[in-house]
């Protein structure tokens, strides 16, 4: 049965009261549209107007290709925006032409964008450079800081001096001097009330010894080679008093074997590596040498040890004297040599104090010079500053006391 109805003989339609069918309708999209299948009407006459407004244009300059490669990254993006802005509206421009040469509407493929304005210029604020540290003035002496204690973990203060050329001898200085001068006068006046009168001077010189020289070699903290060091002297200082005087070298030289074997058993327990090892033996068994062989003032004869510590105290404060390098040493030298004709005067010596005297003001510079070597810091020259002198001097007044007495 069909699904046409009829009325009265004739075929009923719904949509013959004017009704537009559904079917029959096209929809169109009213807005703007990308859709490409759209082509207006241009009649002939329409055609041949827009060729010849297109032929009395002046041709577009095509903008300038980018870069292939990425620019880097800019920290302004707003000025960035603000420079790509002509390119943008040059782009449209274009389009808007190209589509009403050909009849259709501009105004569906490019809408008027606003200008930007150009964003201002942020002033940046230069980074400040780091400010080094103000160098030391000429007057202010030496400028003293820590060496390497470890390993090599940065590079030393005397190497970064021999970089710049600058040398990496500091010597002690004045007040260094003027206790080394002290202490050689007491060692004096020690001497002239006897072997325990002594006594008491002559350990502070091995403790400043033994400290001193760990502390020059950058050992620190070292408290069991600075104990063992300072041990040897006493032992050796009680071996010395219990024998007697004429058996000074056995006693000096046995100690000091018994000392460089028990450094060496010490050693060979410890659990550094075998560099810091070998650095750690060499260094107390250095300490423990000079801390014993400081006891040849208390084997020696008292004149002795009198004309040697006024002679080393007359050398080290001629040597601080703000003089050239060979001049200081020379007056150093002919300082130690007179102190020792004037104090030979006031015992059995006589002039051979002179003899004497600049033999122990030599020694003393020596032991001066190695306290100066390497930059050392202030706490060195306090401590091996002012026992090194004396130390160094200690076999010079003990051979040339027996050779002259």
């Amino acid at each position: 049965m069909s699904n046409d109805q009829y009325y009265g003989g004739q075929q009923y339609d719904p949509y013959a009261n004017g009704q537009q069918n559904p079917a029959d309708v096209t929809q169109t999209w009213e807005g703007q549209t990308w859709d490409t299948q759209y082509q207006p009407a241009v009649s002939y006459d329409q055609v041949q107007a827009a060729r010849a407004a297109h032929a009395a244009q002046p041709p577009v300059q095509a903008p300038e290709p980018q870069d292939a490669y990425p620019q880097p990254y800019d920290h302004r993006p707003y000025e960035q925006q603000a420079y790509e802005q002509p390119y943008e509206q040059a782009h449209e421009q274009a389009h808007e032409q190209a589509h009403a040469s050909h009849g259709g509407p501009a105004a569906y493929y490019a809408e008027p964008v606003a200008p930007v304005a150009p964003v201002a210029e942020v002033a940046v604020e230069p980074v400040a450079a780091p400010v080094a540290p103000p160098a030391a003035a000429a007057g202010e002496g030496p400028a003293y800081s820590s060496p390497t204690t470890s390993g090599n973990t940065r590079i030393t203060d005397a190497q970064r001096a021999r970089a710049e050329g600058r040398s990496p001898i500091i010597d002690p200085g004045m007040r260094p001097a003027a206790l080394t001068a002290v202490l050689g006068l007491l060692l004096a006046g020690g001497a002239s009330l006897g072997p325990y009168g002594l006594l008491v001077p002559l350990v502070l010189l091995q403790g400043l010894t033994a400290a001193g020289w760990f502390r020059l070699n950058g050992m620190w903290p070292a408290r069991q080679g600075i104990a063992l060091a300072f041990l040897g002297g006493l032992v050796a200082d009680a071996a010395l008093l219990a024998t007697g005087r004429e058996h000074a070298a056995a006693a000096i030289l046995g100690t000091l074997g018994v000392w460089v074997l028990l450094c060496l058993v010490l050693q060979l327990r410890s659990h550094a590596d075998p560099d810091e090892r070998m650095y750690g033996l060499m260094a107390t068994i250095a300490s423990a040498a000079l801390t014993v062989v400081a006891t040849g003032n208390l084997g020696a004869a008292p004149d002795a040890v009198v004309v040697g510590g006024i002679a080393v105290a007359a050398a080290v404060l001629a040597r601080a004297l703000p003089l050239p390098g060979p001049v200081s040493a020379v007056a150093a030298l002919l300082a130690s040599a007179g102190a020792g004709i004037a104090a030979g005067g006031l015992t059995d010596l006589g002039s051979s104090g002179a003899l004497l005297g600049l033999g122990a003001g030599v020694c003393a510079l020596i032991g001066l010079r190695a306290a100066a070597y390497d930059y050392p810091s202030r706490f060195v020259h306090m401590t091996a500053g002012v026992a090194l002198p004396l130390t160094a001097a200690a076999p010079a007044v003990y051979l040339l006391g027996r050779a002259l007495a």
